[in-house]
C-alpha cells in the first residue's frame, strides 16, 4: 500500500526549499519506511545548500520515529518499532552487503537524491542498515540529535580520543557536536574541560554540559590561553620548556584557523618521559590546511580524524540514551529550538546566521 508524504525538497537550481507531497512505494526488501517523531537539524546541511548539484536534494540525517513498514529481508525491526534513522550504517561489521542509498521520484518526473538517508520529512523510506531499534520509554523528540550531532561529538571522545579520567580536553566550537563532545568528556572524568567559541552566551552554555573553563577566541588567542591553564610543572620539552597544552584538542568547526590552532593547543610530549598530545578534527574540513610540522615531529603529537565519532550505531545509541536518561546528557537543555516543517527555510536562516545555541529540531 503507497504511503503519501510531505517532504522538504532543495531543488536542483539555487532557491529556498520546498514542501512537496510525494507517495511512497511498498518498501524494497531491504528497505524501512519510518513514520517521523523529529529531525534533528544539522549544520553540515548548509554544505549540500550552498553547494552546486546536479539533481534535487532531500536532506537530512537524524530523526526518531516508529516502522509503519519493511521489505521482507528486514528482521531487525518490526511494524510498530520505535527506532532512529542516522547516515552511518548501525553495525557494517554484521553483513557484507552494502546499504543503498535512497533516491525520491518526485511529481514533476525528477529524482531526488541524498546522502544515505533523508529525514526534513514527515515519513522516510531507508535502506535498513541505517536504521536502530531503541525501547519503547525512547522519548520521542529530543532524542533525534543522537544520529549525528551527540555520536559526532560523543563519540570522538569515547571512541577516536580513548580520553580518560584525568585527561585534558579542549572543544573548540560549541554547538549541538561540541556540546556533546563536552558532555562526553565530563562522563568520562576529563579534566580539566576547555570549551572554545567566540560567542560567549555558548560558552557560558557550554558550562551547563560540563566545560570547567572557557576561552573567547575572538578576545583572546585561544592557543596561549589553553597553555597557560594548563602548564605541568617538572615536566620539559626537548627545548627544555615546560610542557603545557591538553592532552586532546579537538575542532568541531572544521574552518581552516581552528584546524591549524588544536595542533599548537595541544601538548608536548615530555622528552624522554612520554609522547605529546592528539589534535583531533571532528567538524567538516571546507579549506586546505597548513600544519607546522616541526612541532608535530619534534613533540611527537599526533593529528588525526574523527569521522562519525568512530560509533557504532547500534553499539552506542543505547549508550547515549542511558547518558540521557540518567540525566549525565541532558538532551532537553541541548535543543534549543523546534520548527514545523513548514517553517524549513525558516530554519536554514536561523542556522546560517548561526541563531541556534545548541541543536534545533523539527518536529512532526
Amino acid at each position: 500500500m503507497s504511503t503519501t508524504a510531505r517532504v522538504a525538497v532543495l531543488p536542483k537550481e539555487k532557491g529556498p526549499l520546498a514542501i512537496v507531497e510525494v507517495t511512497f512505494p511498498d518498501p524494497a526488501p531491504h528497505q524501512v519506511l519510518i513514520k517521523q517523531y523529529a529531525s534533528g537539524i544539522c549544520h553540515s546541511q548548509l554544505h549540500q545548500i550552498h553547494n552546486p548539484r546536479a539533481t534535487p536534494v532531500v536532506l537530512g540525517h537524524e530523526s526518531t520515529g516508529v516502522v509503519i513498514a519493511k521489505g521482507n529481508e528486514v528482521i531487525h525491526v518490526q511494524e510498530g518499532d520505535l527506532v532512529m534513522v542516522t547516515w552511518v550504517p548501525r553495525n557494517q561489521s554484521t553483513t557484507d552487503r552494502l546499504a543503498v542509498a535512497t533516491t525520491l521520484n518526485l511529481p514533476d518526473g525528477s529524482t531526488a537524491t541524498c546522502q544515505n538517508v533523508f529525514t526534513w520529512a514527515d515519513h522516510t523510506l531507508v535502506d535498513e542498515q541505517y536504521v536502530v531499534r531503541v525501547s519503547e520509554e525512547t522519548a520521542r523528540d529530543v532524542t533525534a540529535i543522537i544520529g549525528c550531532a551527540v555520536m559526532t561529538g560523543a563519540g570522538a571522545i569515547l571512541h577516536t580520543a580513548g580520553v580518560k579520567k584525568g585527561e585534558s580536553v579542549a572543544v573548540f566550537g560549541v554547538g549541538g557536536v561540541g556540546l556533546s563532545a563536552v558532555a562526553a568528556a565530563k562522563v568520562v572524568g576529563a579534566d580539566p574541560i576547555i570549551a572554545v567559541d567566540l560567542n560567549e552566551e555558548k560558552l557560558s552554555f557550554a558550562r551547563r554540559f560540563g566545560a570547567t573553563a572557557t576561552v573567547n577566541a575572538s578576545k583572546e588567542d585561544p592557543v596561549k590561553a589553553i597553555r597557560q591553564l594548563t602548564e605541568r610543572s617538572g615536566l620539559f620539552d626537548f627545548r627544555q620548556r615546560p610542557v603545557a597544552g591538553v592532552d586532546y584538542a579537538l575542532d568541531c568547526i572544521g574552518l581552516k584557523v581552528t584546524m591549524e590552532q588544536i595542533l599548537p593547543a595541544v601538548r608536548s610530549g615530555a622528552f624522554g618521559v612520554s609522547p605529546g598530545g592528539t589534535a583531533v578534527l571532528v567538524g567538516v574540513p571546507l579549506t586546505k590546511v597548513e600544519l607546522i610540522a616541526g612541532d608535530l615531529l619534534v613533540n611527537e603529537k599526533k593529528y588525526m580524524g574523527s569521522f562519525a565519532g568512530s560509533c557504532i550505531p547500534e553499539r552506542d545509541f543505547p549508550v547515549f540514551l542511558d547518558w540521557h536518561k540518567t540525566g549525565q546528557l541532558n538532551l532537553n537543555d541541548l535543543v534549543t529550538q523546534r520548527f514545523t516543517l513548514d517553517q524549513v527555510n525558516e530554519a536554514v536562516l536561523a542556522l546560517e546566521k548561526g541563531r541556534i545555541q545548541g541543536r534545533a529540531i523539527f518536529e512532526f
